[in-house]
């Protein structure tokens, strides 16, 4: 996409702004569930769990995620960990 211009946005904003380009958004935060109402955007969540946010930690969830891709619906949460 080069440079969005999406630097700086808060939750809230990078949502809104995602799930018009996107499906699914992939985070690390645990706390977004707490932070927004994520039903309100048409747009499915997986918060990735692993130990840090590093991407070797993270490249061991990505098998489930592919997996769980073709089900998710717009609102949905889905926390995926090792």
């Amino acid at each position: 996409m080069g440079k969005t211009g999406w630097n700086g946005l808060r939750n809230g904003e990078l949502l809104e702004k995602a799930q018009t380009y996107f499906d699914v958004f992939l985070t690390g935060d645990r706390n977004l569930t707490f932070q927004q109402q994520l039903s309100e955007f048409d747009i499915a969540i997986v918060v990735l769990q692993a130990e840090t946010i590093q991407l070797q930690q993270i490249l061991r969830l990505i098998p489930k995620v592919l997996t769980l891709l073709p089900t998710l619906k717009p609102g949905q949460v889905v926390y995926v960990s090792s």
